[in-house]
């Protein structure tokens, strides 16, 4: 008797590229989250202005990769597990919105704060991006309040989506984060893309 195989399969891994951009993400946002706590504590010197051009870049390549992360995901959607209840599903694409939201909104957040403050940001140096507010120091300080604030929703969030994942390998036992680590014994065949 012939073997009877789905047509859609079970369990999708997601494409490397996927995979990479997650982590690239994660990796940027450690970086910048890391950069700002301790900058902010420092003296103003040439340094420390240095230090904060280096927070705001990495700020516009985490929304530069959001971009496109976005992007690839509305032509490659999120594969999720065929065992996985509905209220989980819906979980999943609730904390997937709210991080892509956190992660365009936090680093606008700091543009406009750059903004009111009446500091111009550079990217990398080389490109000048427009202020999107005059400078105006009460604002700044609400701005700046902001910006702490979206930053620290994000590390809740990346705190709650890391601990689902352990759940998910440690409790539920399943695929779900095999699915995205870079490396490693595979639970299905990868998408080349």
């Amino acid at each position: 008797m012939a073997e009877v195989r789905p047509i859609i399969p079970a369990d999708p891994v997601y494409t490397r590229t996927a995979i990479a951009l997650h982590w690239l993400t994660l990796l940027l946002v450690v970086c910048g989250f890391s950069l700002g706590r301790w900058m902010v504590d420092l003296p103003i010197a040439p340094r420390t202005l240095s230090i904060y051009s280096y927070h705001k870049w990495i700020g516009v390549t985490v929304f530069l990769v959001t971009l496109f992360r976005l992007t690839w995901r509305f032509g490659h959607p999120m594969p999720l597990l065929a065992t996985m209840p509905r209220w989980q599903r819906r979980a999943a694409a609730t904390s997937h919105v709210a991080l892509y939201a956190l992660l365009f909104a936090i680093p606008v957040s700091g543009w406009i704060y750059s903004s009111a403050s009446g500091v111009q940001v550079v990217y990398l140096g080389l490109v000048p991006l427009p202020n999107l507010l005059p400078k105006d120091k009460a604002l700044a300080t609400l701005l700046k309040s902001v910006h702490y604030t979206l930053n620290f929703t994000l590390l809740a969030l990346v705190l709650i989506h890391t601990g689902a994942a352990l759940w998910h390998r440690f409790v539920a036992r399943d695929l779900a984060l095999w699915r995205m680590l870079p490396a490693g014994p595979r639970p299905d065949k990868e998408p080349v893309s």
